[in-house]
């Protein structure tokens, strides 16, 4: 290397350390401000030192100043992170979640909450629940829908009974690895995953591997464990529980949709105020007459209020009663919501609002 090129190297790197000192100074004055902050709250009788709505103006507020080079994304993981120390020398946030460690379920928990948390992975979605309810986790996060395979009906079915509120979401885009613990997948007997995964790669394996056995399992990080002591055995799962288990990735990115997004709820006893880019859930049925769904949406339609999303589920109190899930954009404060909600309560059987909260930040 030229002794020309080596003198522009070295300013180059002399400027780049004076600015990760200013940007290391800033840090610190920020996380000084985030303590005055908790000690101001602390004096008023707070405990509430997390506000989603905080963070989710934040984090647009940083992907509207971005101009790159770092992708929006990159830029909003970094401030997260930041966030998430800052919060931390407040109070550390327990976070429960749908485990083992390494599924995509903790992925979606680290990109909302950052890695600044305590976070403990449970068996079962009713879990994570019951952890949250007795006050064992401050927050939990569970899978709700994704958008090859639909909603995942076990988490609809526990907001019917539960205290909980949604007080966040989180979008996860999701690629599927081929993970291995041998370099060669030629003689693989069985590929192993959670059903959904399974399905998401149906065509990919039906291309790459049609004689091997597809076996479903609990969660894809129980496919890793089983791939890291079984020779012949290969996973689909994610690059964490790769890392994990200590497998070899043996092929990238293996979902038949490349826009595969799973969606998550940040469930609490919180209740998140307005940010100025909310959802609003809640569980409706309907009086036992005809039209009554389209009387129950007619609130929603007058008040020009746009509905993101409606399921259906048995309501298990009597045969062939429903429940509806539904999606609304808005928060349950805002002037039009009010109005529709408070209609829309006169027409329905039944009707429980299941939280407002930010909409998730891509």
């Amino acid at each position: 290397m030229s002794k020309p090129v080596e003198e522009k190297l070295r300013k180059l790197r002399a400027r780049i350390d004076g600015l990760d000192a200013k940007i290391q100074a800033l840090i610190n004055r920020r996380a000084g401000l985030a303590l005055a902050i908790a000690q101001a709250k602390q004096k008023a009788g707070s405990d509430n030192f997390y506000r989603p709505e905080r963070e989710a103006e934040v984090l647009r507020a940083v992907l509207e100043r971005n101009r790159g080079p770092l992708s929006n994304e990159d830029m909003a993981r970094l401030f997260r992170e930041i966030m998430s120390a800052c919060l931390a020398l407040e109070s550390t946030l327990k976070v429960a979640f749908l485990g083992p460690e390494g599924t995509f379920t903790q992925e979606a928990a680290l990109k909302h909450f950052g890695h600044f948390i305590m976070t403990r992975p449970l068996a079962a979605i009713d879990e994570v629940f019951r952890e949250v309810e007795s006050g064992n986790a401050h927050f939990g996060v569970v899978p709700v829908e994704n958008s090859t395979e639909g909603v995942i009906n076990h988490t609809l079915d526990m907001f019917s009974n539960s205290p909980l509120k949604i007080c966040g979401e989180v979008e996860l885009r999701v690629h599927h690895h081929l993970l291995g613990k041998q370099t060669d997948r030629r003689h693989a007997k069985r590929v192993v995953s959670h059903p959904q995964s399974l399905a998401q790669c149906r065509e990919w394996l039906d291309a790459n591997l049609p004689g091997v056995d597809r076996v479903a399992v609990a969660s894809n990080a129980e496919a890793a464990r089983l791939a890291a002591t079984e020779p012949d055995t290969l996973a689909i799962a994610g690059e964490s529980a790769a890392r994990l288990y200590g497998l070899h990735l043996l092929a990238s990115n293996i979902e038949d949709n490349p826009d595969n997004t799973t969606r998550f709820l940040v469930i609490g006893h919180l209740e998140a105020g307005r940010s100025g880019a909310d959802k609003t859930s809640l569980i409706v049925s309907g009086k036992n007459r005809p039209g009554a769904l389209a009387r129950l949406l007619a609130p929603f339609s007058r008040h020009g209020i746009n509905m993101t999303r409606i399921e259906s589920r048995p309501s298990r109190r009597l045969r062939w009663e429903y429940v509806f899930f539904v999606d609304i954009d808005g928060h349950a404060q805002d002037r039009k919501v009010v109005k529709a909600l408070a209609e829309l309560e006169k027409e329905a059987a039944f009707l429980k609002l299941l939280g407002s909260y930010p909409r998730a930040v891509r």
